[in-house]
């Protein structure tokens, strides 16, 4: 039983954690932690043949069917085992809000071992895009983040991140969701969670959505993004992948002064350490890269600070995606005054950046990323 917990770890304030073991039983192995060959060597080792893993993959990634019972090409008296082995239950369904007339829809997930993960699933007329999460919690301590406020719990395994996307795709294909039959294109990796401080899992995951079927989902890997708060040697082992999927950061400040206080990571890796990085990225990748900016009233949203921003980033592959704050309840943190959002556009705009203000959609479920799991604790 030893060798199925992950030990504790104790972290001193401001250190980071790349890795997040805790004393929890391991969630249960899938096929979605296994590459093809490692799911035929499973199927072999249980005295069947190599050719059903790639049925069960092919149940799972392509038809989007869990229930066993309903896997016709596979012969009935190996099902229930085949379905013991490779597609155990990953998450139970918690509780589900919908807003925007049902397109957008957040779930709260129970893992194995009781913790809560969110997921969001929003449809827009030309795309739907899943944002997930990679750990339960989050150690980077932002003080504006509900997530941030709540810890770091544990990371979650290469099958729990994807079983959120799986999960949102069966929606789709049943036309559970509004609009009719349709299927995920996008999936952001914004949810709970600082997705390279879970660097081999969220990689991991990356491949099983972007591997054709029955290895994976097939998605396209510029319809990825992958979030972080500037972990530079992630962001630079993230270039060397082959992947290019969108590297968005979450900047928040073109200041370390301000930065040290918003984004505590950043007194280890500094503005111009983490936009360097960013560079090299782009360079290696040939993608522009996503700058996220979360505008707080009187915060982080003067005048000056956009002028910054913008000297920082010009001549950059780089769009910058303004995000008016989702307030978490009982927080001094709000969004911006209008005004203040469309002055700061206008000097971005001026000097030549790209920006878009995103879609504040969900606002009214709690849409920060963990704020569902909070009112539920």
């Amino acid at each position: 039983m030893a060798e199925d917990l992950e030990m504790p770890v104790t972290l001193k304030p401001g250190e980071l954690l790349f890795d997040a073991p805790v004393r929890r039983r391991k969630p249960p192995r899938h096929l979605a932690d296994l590459t093809t060959l490692e799911r035929r060597e499973l199927v072999q080792e249980m005295g069947l043949p190599a050719f059903r893993a790639d049925q069960v993959s092919r149940q799972y990634f392509t038809r989007l069917v869990r229930d066993s019972g309903e896997w016709t090409d596979v012969p009935a008296a190996q099902r229930e085992q085949l379905a013991e082995a490779l597609t155990p239950s990953m998450m139970s369904l918690v509780r589900e809000v919908t807003c925007d007339n049902g397109t957008t829809r957040k779930t709260l997930w129970r893992l194995h071992d009781g913790v809560l993960v969110e997921s969001v699933l929003m449809r827009y007329p030309e795309r739907v895009t899943m944002c997930v999460s990679s750990q339960v919690g989050c150690g980077m301590n932002c003080p504006f983040c509900a997530t941030g406020q709540s810890g770091l719990t544990r990371n979650l395994s290469t099958a729990e991140i994807v079983d959120q996307v799986v999960a949102g795709a069966a929606e789709l294909s049943r036309g559970d969701v509004p609009g009719g039959v349709g299927r995920v294109s996008n999936v952001v990796f914004m949810g709970m969670g600082e997705p390279l401080a879970n660097y081999d899992a969220v990689m991991r995951a990356v491949r099983r959505l972007t591997e054709p079927s029955p290895s994976g989902l097939g998605m396209s890997a510029r319809g990825i993004t992958v979030s972080t708060v500037g972990l530079v040697p992630r962001i630079r082992q993230l270039a060397t992948e082959g992947i290019p999927v969108t590297l968005a950061v979450s900047l928040h400040a073109p200041d370390d002064e301000l930065r040290d206080t918003l984004v505590p990571i950043n007194n280890r890796w500094n503005v111009s350490e983490v936009l360097d990085a960013a560079w090299e990225y782009a360079r290696a990748t040939n993608r522009r890269v996503s700058i996220e900016y979360a505008l707080i009233k009187d915060i982080n949203d003067q005048a000056w600070r956009a002028d910054l921003l913008a000297k920082r980033l010009r001549g950059k592959p780089v769009h910058v995606n303004l995000i008016p704050l989702n307030p978490t309840p009982g927080s001094k943190w709000t969004a911006s005054r209008p005004e203040d959002e469309r002055e700061f556009v206008r000097r971005l705009e001026s000097a030549g950046i790209a920006v878009t203000v995103r879609d504040t959609r969900g606002r009214e479920i709690d849409g920060a990323c963990g704020q569902l799991a909070a009112a539920e604790q």
